[in-house]
């Protein structure tokens, strides 16, 4: 059952979580390597037990851009969004994925030993396509990066969700040129924010989010669970990832737009 509060009653949307089969085809050295399948109905099925009516399936980088399981499945769901990885150089049938539930790319730039150059010729048209569909971009990126990284994908014209709280390492409290890039972007007015991924990210996680709301309020946050949470397996509760966010939102209001009220606008749920 949902850790939520009963009385928010409320359509509940995870805003971060990844499907894949064992079959599918990973890249050279991945970050992870699953030795397991989460197939689409596993993840309706985790849904189903904890009241969550609404999921956002975020690409994974093991698999690069082996998109098809992640669109062919999102596209037979109404009560999924998705979001792919895409080369620079390379075509997509942008209007494929659109009409399957596709609204957004990742940007698997975590564990890079340097940061891709987002501004040759190749990532410019590939931003301005993301543009052009009215798609998001989320960047998976280590915190001390994004104050170089925001700034171009803003002036690219793309939305920007920002994953996992921006990522923040052990030394980024709150202040830190990380923290104030996501702070600034946001209230530029075409970015937000994942509150996601505390079980990875540690004490930061907590300082973050509680930063983050005070500075920017709720409205550009949407709770995520990182289910199946690749890499710390049978570690982290699903239930769990909701308390952690309502053991630190007491009010109603604050609560409903994280839970659900800002993802279903932002998804296209509502």
């Amino acid at each position: 059952m949902t850790a939520a509060p009963k009385d928010w009653r409320i359509p509940l949307v995870d805003s971060h979580a990844h499907i894949f089969l064992q079959s599918m085809p990973l890249i050279n050295n991945p970050r992870h390597a699953p030795q397991y399948s989460f197939s689409v109905d596993q993840y309706l099925s985790v849904l189903h037990a904890h009241g969550i009516q609404y999921g956002v399936i975020a690409a994974a980088s093991p698999w690069g851009d082996y998109n098809d399981y992640t669109v062919q499945s999102v596209g037979k769901q109404p009560r999924l969004r998705g979001t792919v990885i895409l080369h620079p150089g390379k075509r997509y049938d942008f209007k494929h994925m659109s009409a399957n539930g596709i609204l957004g790319v990742r940007l698997p730039f975590i564990g890079l030993p340097h940061v891709p150059d987002l501004t040759t010729p190749e990532y410019r048209k590939l931003l301005q396509q993301i543009a052009d569909a009215g798609w998001h971009v989320h960047p998976h990126i280590e915190g001390k990066y994004l104050p170089e990284l925001l700034p171009i994908l803003e002036n690219a014209g793309v939305k920007i969700v920002v994953d996992h709280l921006g990522r923040p390492g052990v030394d980024d409290a709150v202040g830190s040129a990380g923290f104030r890039a996501v702070v600034d972007s946001v209230q530029r007015g075409n970015s937000w924010i994942k509150v996601s991924c505390g079980y990875r990210i540690g004490q930061r996680a907590e300082e973050h989010f509680s930063g983050f709301l005070q500075e920017l309020g709720p409205d550009r946050m949407f709770w995520a669970s990182d289910c199946p949470f690749v890499g710390h397996e049978n570690q982290f509760p699903y239930a769990d990832t909701i308390k952690w966010l309502t053991d630190r939102v007491t009010d109603e209001t604050i609560g409903r737009k994280l839970l659900g009220g800002n993802a279903r606008v932002f998804y296209g749920f509502d």
